[in-house]
């Protein structure tokens, strides 16, 4: 199971991010806990400067932007 935390402040590039990020591990059967962080304090804590931002188990691998699918894709290949 992956630990994936969608970052950034409920901006509609951040709720189309979590969507696609649950509709990729859906299609692929990959389970994860989907957390979506907020708060800014805890965003700079990421070291994050753009939103949305993807961390997946501890490491940012996204920042800026709705994600392209395929990127997403690769996140949860296996």
């Amino acid at each position: 199971m992956k630990n994936v935390k969608v970052l950034g402040i409920g901006c509609a590039n951040c709720r189309n991010t979590v969507a696609l990020v649950q509709e990729v591990a859906q299609a692929r059967g990959v389970e994860i806990t989907l957390e979506k962080v907020e708060k800014m304090e805890d965003i700079v804590g990421y070291g994050l400067m753009a939103t949305p931002g993807v961390v997946i188990d501890g490491q940012v691998v996204h920042a800026g932007g709705v994600p392209p699918r395929l990127k997403v894709e690769g996140w949860f290949a296996a």
